[in-house]
């Protein structure tokens, strides 16, 4: 085969490879998104502990830790909405990407497999980033309707 083929060949895939993208971006934003939901709402249904651990555990720079409790629940209950929607899709996805490596350089013990799950949730929110939505997005028809 020479590089035509392999050309020709691409291009018949594109629609079906296409599809793909489409799916892992729908994926990704939802695993993402559960993920740090979940986190907040387990910080808003035991208030006070999440202070202590504010206070005493997570060690974040450059903010009070009540600044840093309230700012820090308040993105992961607000963003990975955002995310999950597809709406304002890059903002949410940077948020949580800034949310996700405070909390991990916060941490002052965290084992080899956190370290893999925050790489993991870093690097998904960078892919959503770069991205944006795709097409099952609030961004998406949005810009379908004020391009029109």
């Amino acid at each position: 085969m020479n590089i035509s083929s392999y050309y020709h060949l691409e291009q018949k895939l594109k629609p079906v490879l296409g599809i793909g993208e489409v799916l892992f971006n729908v994926i990704i934003r939802l695993y993402i998104a559960q993920i740090f939901f979940r986190s907040g709402l387990t910080k808003l249904r035991d208030w006070d502990s999440t202070l202590f651990l504010f206070e005493e555990e997570y060690h974040v720079p450059l903010l009070s830790s009540d600044a840093a409790a309230y700012l820090g629940t308040g993105g992961e209950i607000v963003l990975p909405v955002l995310l999950a929607l597809g709406l304002f899709t890059r903002f949410a996805a940077s948020g949580l990407f800034v949310v996700n490596l405070v909390a991990a350089m916060s941490l002052a013990d965290l084992s080899a497999i956190a370290w893999l799950q925050h790489a993991i949730w870093g690097t998904g929110a960078m892919y959503i980033m770069l991205h944006g939505g795709a097409h099952f997005s609030v961004d998406y028809l949005l810009k379908k309707l004020w391009l029109k």
